[in-house]
């Protein structure tokens, strides 16, 4: 059996990381093939390095686009890489361009489609990443869902239960394998003169929150009043195009929030686990404060992993600056004794075993 990996962004290399590396300890006949949705072939080789991940067969290096340009890049040439490397099934990851463009390629191909976190829902058309992700379900053949709410939802859109497997999710894998390395890669705390627990952690980038002067200007009110009230600094690691909306719209970063560079995942990742909360518009980022046993609130209205807030370590806040304060005020106690709801980290395995 030969086993195709397709993946395009550094949150899908994470999370697919686990899968790479039991490949790898099985011998099983595998190959990547990295589109370059987010980042070139050469600047990722670095981050495979980070992560001590074998290098993609693979590489598309289609760089950005519009979500049709981008889409059909990949579409073309994912297309030819599985008629002239024909493997037995593919497997993709989460709701990005690259999911919808390897999911359709194999799907026309006839090639069995595996997609890993499957049946995440938003109910949110207006997220690209909403039709990415349902488009792939609907046309995958292995549908690896991280909880039983996933698992309701593909059910009720109906897609036959024979399809659909409860596996948790790789994330877990992920922020157990990667916190090791991480502890003998990095010392971010140490870097930034932080203490453990004694500081707030921040992300925002979705389009939504950051090309909106009220919903960015929002946000940064927010962390002014968390850092009035608690005295702890929000340490902010800004995508560039943040940083440049937050110019073009005349705001101002407020005392006690540190903004600094984006970081490496491992740096992050311990920066992470460090903080006394969470505070971020990214999806991943509520699994893995979920799984470190962080608080998160999350700076938006709706949110595709429910079970976060279900077992209490979440709860949304949208982009006002008073339901930031007060969504703090409520987590600030909370201590991470919830259930983790996405796995034991023995995801990828299971994944395999039931593709073998």
């Amino acid at each position: 059996m030969k086993i195709a990996i397709i993946l395009g962004t550094r949150p899908e290399i994470i999370k697919m990381s686990p899968i790479i590396r039991e490949c790898v300890r099985r011998g099983l006949d595998y190959y990547i093939l990295h589109t370059g949705q987010h980042y070139s072939f050469e600047m990722d080789r670095v981050f495979f390095k980070e992560l001590e991940l074998p290098a993609a067969r693979y590489n598309l290096d289609v760089g950005s686009g519009t979500h049709g340009r981008q889409t059909a890049t990949m579409l073309s040439g994912i297309e030819k890489i599985l008629l002239d490397d024909t493997p037995d099934v593919v497997l993709v990851q989460g709701d990005t361009n690259t999911v919808l463009a390897g999911a359709l390629a194999a799907s026309k191909l006839h090639i069995k489609v595996g997609h890993v976190e499957a049946g995440l829902r938003s109910f949110d058309r207006t997220m690209p990443e909403e039709t990415n992700r349902v488009i792939a379900d609907h046309i995958s053949d292995y549908l690896f869902v991280p909880t039983e709410t996933s698992r309701r939802y593909l059910l009720d859109e109906g897609i036959p239960d024979e399809r659909i497997f409860v596996t948790g999710n790789t994330i877990v894998d992920a922020v157990y394998q990667n916190r090791e390395i991480a502890k003998e890669k990095v010392d971010v705390l140490g870097r930034l003169d932080l203490s453990d627990g004694g500081y707030f952690l921040a992300t925002a980038h979705r389009a939504e929150n950051v090309d909106d002067p009220v919903r960015l200007g929002g946000i940064l009110e927010g962390f002014r009043l968390v850092y009035e009230e608690f005295g702890m600094p929000v340490v902010f690691p800004a995508h560039p195009r943040t940083v440049k909306m937050i110019s073009e719209f005349g705001l101002d970063v407020p005392l006690g929030t540190l903004m600094v560079e984006p970081m490496g995942y491992l740096e992050f990742l311990q920066l992470e686990g460090g903080a006394k909360l969470v505070l971020s518009d990214s999806g991943g980022l509520q699994e893995e404060a979920c799984i470190l046993g962080v608080g998160c609130l999350t700076l938006r209205d709706n949110t595709e992993r429910p079970e976060t807030v279900d077992v209490g370590a979440n709860v949304l806040v949208g982009c006002d600056s008073l339901r930031i304060i007060e969504g703090v005020r409520k987590m600030i106690g909370v201590r991470g004794d919830w259930v983790n709801p996405y796995g034991d980290g023995k995801v990828a395995e299971g994944i395999l075993n039931i593709i073998k």
